[in-house]
């Protein structure tokens, strides 16, 4: 559930004289309350589709989370991007990290349980792998790598229950949650390539990334899902907070851990959402639990767990 703008240092960057602050949280707190709210988020998604169409679910996850970060850019006094080039390319990402995969996740919970949702995120970052080895010339095709990627789509097929010829599997919804996994790391490549080093903030790219999000569903939602009769509270709940926690406070949260402990610790996270995701399912809403939806998700995650792992260097003879 990540909506990642490139990684650069904030513009207020310390002096020598400056003490950086210290977290009043330990990083390890922070990060299992990350892993908490991004694993909870495929279940407030379910809660929130009971009362309101998908993309008015989205629509409302979006207003909230960009509220949240528009108060942290207020704090901070962040300025937004200018450049009409750098608004284009915003709103490619907006629609590639935010608008197309949240929607594409409401859509899919209609018809499959929020535990498959889940584990289909948890693909992410074999498409991501696969990707990057074809669009970015740094990531070259080892055999660790392509050992990975084919483990983790075995665990892709373990979890869909291949050798039963897919029975009982709703195919539609199950294909909307893979294809939303896979615009994340489009959209991460996308920005790679457009907006790194464009000497704006994380939180200023991010906040702006959801605010153009945020109006992209504001003019597609009345067309496809009209506007709420009712609001029946639960599910406005969980929308609010989807959007509050999920989205915006949780990219604060991101961020930070990114600064503290760097990106290879932080995107650790990736590994508990699915394994929280389905304890939520099972635990909250009663769903149901095969034993090869378990099993399928560890390869998954130990195949998307050897991508990003390097082997280690070979010491030089002296």
């Amino acid at each position: 559930m990540s909506t990642t703008a490139p990684s650069r240092a904030t513009s207020s960057t310390p002096t020598s004289t400056t003490v950086p602050r210290r977290p009043a949280l330990d990083w390890r707190i922070r990060f299992a309350a990350l892993s908490l709210i991004w694993g909870f988020s495929f279940l407030l998604i379910k809660v929130g589709t009971d009362g309101y169409a998908p993309f008015q679910v989205t629509f409302g996850r979006l207003l909230f989370g960009t509220l949240v970060l528009a108060v942290a850019m207020a704090v901070k006094r962040e300025r937004l991007p200018r450049g009409r080039r750098t608004w284009l390319h915003l709103t490619v990402a907006a629609l590639l990290l935010n608008a197309a995969p949240f929607s594409l996740f409401a859509y899919s919970e209609l018809t499959i349980p929020s535990t498959l949702a889940g584990i289909c995120n948890a693909t992410s970052p074999l498409w991501g792998m696969a990707l990057s080895m074809v669009a970015l010339s740094e990531d070259r095709p080892t055999r660790r790598r392509v050992a990975g990627l084919g483990l983790g789509f075995l665990g892709v097929l373990t979890v869909l229950g291949a050798w039963q010829g897919f029975h009982g599997l709703d195919v539609t919804g199950t294909a909307m949650a893979l294809l939303a996994s896979l615009c994340y790391p489009v959209g991460w490549i996308y920005v790679r390539r457009t907006l790194a080093g464009s000497g704006h903030s994380n939180l200023s790219l991010i906040g702006s990334q959801l605010g153009v999000a945020t109006l992209q569903l504001a003019l597609v939602t009345p067309l496809f899902a009209g506007f709420p009769s009712s609001f029946p509270l639960v599910p406005l709940l969980a929308v609010a907070a989807l959007g509050a926690l999920g989205t915006g406070l949780a990219v604060l949260v991101q961020y930070g851990l990114v600064n503290e402990v760097g990106p290879t610790t932080a995107q650790m996270v990736t590994y508990f959402i699915p394994v929280i995701a389905t304890a939520a399912g099972v635990a909250v809403l009663g769903e149901s639990l095969s034993w090869n939806t378990p099993v399928g998700a560890a390869i998954v995650l130990a195949g998307a767990a050897l991508t990003q792992s390097r082997a280690r260097a070979k010491p030089k003879a002296q």
